[in-house]
């Protein structure tokens, strides 16, 4: 009698089993409650002519049926957590806090680093308001998954939906999680959903931006884009739901010997602090030193362009920040810099392996920056002029019909897309 009572527990626990695998693999229902909604998605490190030159069918028929920018110009320095952020706030690096991938803050004597996680959960860096916070502030419900900031609260708030970024955490799985939110009953459903892949980068990085790893990435990240537009019109929102696809930067081809090894050009001791940023250098110098570094570099160091930090040309949007150093070094379009205590020379004896790189300036037309825009709100069919990275927050207000906050974006480019 045991033995029958056990089976037909096995039995029932089997018969669970295959109740729950049907329900998890059933259609999902369709929304009819959609409030306009956005979906920000981040293709780190995709170059605008990627998509002539790679496969990548769902992304060319987005960029086909909606609007797509010539390219979008990134803010400098043309890195990766600079330009997400201000791609959310609107704001260039030199009013939203964020002015490399490493930072040093005199006025709280820390610094910041994208592998420092509690100091990328904590607020007091990021600054300005990102359109998940704006967002939240009205009345909004958003979930920003992987974007930088949204670990953090800013302005006193959190999102409502977020996740501590992990970089193994699977494309699909991502985009199962965006979906998942969309399922939520309309009180609780997000209007600003977030997402960020980073293969293109890191496929850019490895082998340089005309390699088989870049193409490769680009195949695996427009799958994802695949399974998201498929997931959308099984809930009947896939036109009706707002895709705002963007890059932060470029990539440029490099050769690992080039590199400008800067502090043997001047007096390291004369620093107080250098913070080292890929293409880009920032010298705090020590009291009365200033000059004599800045003459050392501007007259020795080849490949490099150096300036006072109130010097800095306007274009670049960037010389104001208490968290920019009094001197600033550039690197030229595929130079490393790199300090005597850091560099490792490429052996003579081995092959050249070239890679990818970023940081440069940001009109390059390497480090040239992607933008589509698809859904209800966007024009259909065209091609628009370049615009800057900063003008995407506005567009998002406006789709979301917020109220946005103080930004450096030009409202112009919101008539150019927008309906």
């Amino acid at each position: 009698m045991e033995k029958i009572i056990k089976q037909m527990i096995w039995v029932l626990f089997a018969l669970l089993f295959v109740v729950q695998t049907a329900a998890a693999q059933a259609e999902p229902k369709i929304i009819k409650d959609l409030k306009p909604t956005v979906i920000l998605i981040s293709l780190d490190g995709f170059r605008p002519d990627y998509l002539d030159k790679y496969p990548a069918p769902t992304l060319g028929l987005l960029a086909k049926q909606g609007v797509r920018a010539k390219w979008m110009t990134p803010s400098f320095p043309s890195l990766t957590f600079p330009n997400h952020y201000a791609i959310a706030t609107g704001l260039y690096p030199d009013h939203n806090g964020i002015v490399a991938n490493t930072i040093y803050a005199p006025e709280f004597n820390e610094t910041f680093s994208m592998s420092k996680r509690e100091e990328v959960g904590n607020g007091r860096w990021w600054l300005g308001e990102p359109i998940w916070v704006t967002a939240e502030k009205q009345g909004q419900r958003s979930a920003p998954l992987f974007f930088p900031g949204s670990e953090a609260e800013i302005a006193g708030q959190r999102p409502s939906y977020w996740k501590v970024f992990d970089d193994n955490f699977p494309n699909f799985e991502r985009v199962d999680m965006a979906l998942a939110w969309l399922d939520k009953p309309k009180a609780e459903r997000p209007t600003m959903i977030t997402l960020y892949y980073s293969d293109v980068d890191h496929g850019g990085h490895d082998a340089g931006p005309d390699s088989e790893n870049a193409k490769q990435a680009i195949e695996r990240v427009d799958q994802a884009m695949s399974r998201l537009v498929e997931g959308l019109k099984a809930r009947g929102v896939f036109n009706r739901v707002n895709l705002v696809i963007v890059s932060d930067h470029g990539m440029a081809r490099m050769d690992p010997r080039d590199v400008v090894v800067l502090d043997d050009y001047f007096a390291a001791e004369q620093a107080q602090r250098v913070v080292w940023n890929s293409a880009m250098a920032q010298i705090f110098p020590k009291p009365g030193m200033e000059e004599a570094i800045y003459s050392a570099l501007k007259t020795k160091a080849p490949h490099v362009s150096v300036y006072r930090k109130a010097e800095v040309p306007k274009r670049f949007h960037y010389g104001t920040s208490p968290r920019i150093g009094n001197i600033v070094v550039m690197a030229d379009e595929g130079w490393a810099l790199s300090s005597r205590e850091r560099y490792r020379p490429v052996p003579t004896s081995e092959s050249i392996k070239y890679r990818g790189g970023h940081g440069f300036d940001n009109q390059l037309e390497s480090m040239r920056a992607l933008f589509i825009g698809y859904g209800p709100a966007f024009k259909r069919g065209q091609i628009v002029e370049p615009f800057a990275n900063v003008d995407v927050y506005n567009v998002m207000a406006k789709i979301l019909k917020l109220k946005p906050a103080p930004n450096d974006g030009n409202k112009a480019t919101v008539k150019a897309l927008l309906r």
